[in-house]
């Protein structure tokens, strides 16, 4: 373990930048901490924290100058893996017939700075979805493999957390470059700093960076532990796979029904819903012709629509069918669950829907098939 200081991490940022990579982090935007291009530590949110509860999430200013002293806000890194609207190809007339060019944008290389371990376990899980046996998709892939990770471990916890029950938080055990936890106390402000890969260990190499002493690295894990003792929701994931799937029939989805506006939040914010659909668009002429990729959702009326009929048309059967593919389907399609405890969906669903507690219902109401 080493520690370094703030003109420390501001160097790094510079370092990454020098060798080509798109540096990211958090930053305060439209009344939220979200994840964009950063050109020093000047940008990130100091000072900043942040309050959530079920429906609902703002910025707070806290009495230090902490750059990590937030949890999650509505955005996650798969905005970046997996754009909101890609161009995939477009096509342009040629006589009489059609010559198709596939997207040559350049891959970006990036560097995420701020990852949570809750989404470094959702960049896990997606890594399943867009690179198994069946499917890989290109540009996921060009981009999860070029990309450096300097992920920050939690110090506090939203009321909204549950990562601790998922097995996926608040520390990062790997999957990173670098982690860092940043502590500030009588003995100033800085971060520890642990080296995960041949990558992070170079540029350590490069920063003025001290041998942490036990006083150091116990701060650091005081600070952790103190955002897993504060947090207050829970998952019982025990059998919860077979839960979800003998009580398709269970009247606690009609009652959830009667709050869920389908406003598709839930899916927009979760890190690791993936669902998309394609567009087609043309010119006026006929001459030129597109395909894009965009993020759709479950909830979307559209999306369960087949040249049958729609096979879920319902807010019951939307809801039901989220909640069951993300906890129980999820398992069987990738080995995993789809969930990390990250709590956004809670915070940024306009009605207060709380997955912890709906599962609870289902789990303890004396209808429930066991």
């Amino acid at each position: 373990m080493k520690t370094i200081d703030k003109s420390n991490l501001d160097k790094i940022i510079g370092i990454l930048k020098k060798d080509g990579y798109t540096v990211i982090g958090p930053i305060v935007k439209d009344g939220a901490i979200v994840y964009d291009e950063i050109e020093s530590i000047n940008d990130l949110p100091a000072g900043w924290g942040d309050e959530q509860e079920a429906g609902s999430y703002r910025l707070v200013k806290r009495n230090d100058e902490s750059l990590f002293g937030y949890v999650v806000g509505p955005q996650s890194w798969k905005k970046f893996l997996f754009p909101q609207r890609m161009k995939l190809w477009e096509a342009g007339r040629d006589g009489r017939g059609f010559t198709i060019k596939h997207s040559d944008e350049p891959v970006p290389k990036y560097a995420f700075l701020g990852v949570r371990s809750c989404e470094l376990k959702a960049i896990f899980i997606q890594d399943k979805v867009f690179n198994n046996d069946l499917y890989t998709d290109s540009y996921y892939n060009n981009v999860r493999n070029n990309i450096f990770i300097i992920s920050v471990n939690c110090t506090q916890a939203a009321s909204t957390c549950f990562c601790v029950s998922m097995k996926s938080g608040p520390k990062a055990k790997d999957g990173f470059d670098i982690s860092l936890t940043e502590v500030i106390g009588k003995d100033g402000h800085y971060f520890v700093l642990d080296e995960s890969t041949e990558k992070g260990k170079e540029l350590t190499a490069k920063l003025d960076a001290e041998i942490a002493t036990d006083e150091q690295v116990k701060a650091a894990d005081t600070r952790v532990a103190s955002a897993e003792l504060g947090m207050k929701r829970s998952m019982n994931t025990a059998g919860i796979k077979e839960l979800l799937y003998h009580n398709h029939d269970h009247p606690n989805w009609a009652e959830i029904a009667t709050r869920c506006l389908s406003c598709a939040n839930c899916t927009l914010v979760c890190p690791t819903c993936f669902c998309h659909t394609m567009e087609d668009t043309t010119d006026l002429t006929g001459d030129h012709t597109e395909r894009w990729r965009r993020w759709d959702s479950c909830f979307s009326l559209d999306y369960s629509k087949v040249a049958g009929g729609n096979f879920r048309t319902s807010p019951k059967a939307r809801y039901r069918q989220w909640m069951t593919h993300k906890l129980a389907s999820w398992i069987d399609q990738f080995g995993t669950s789809g969930c990390v405890g990250c709590g956004r969906c809670i915070s940024w669903c306009p009605v207060g829907i709380d997955i912890t507690k709906e599962v609870e219902k289902i789990r303890n109401s004396p209808k429930t098939k066991s």
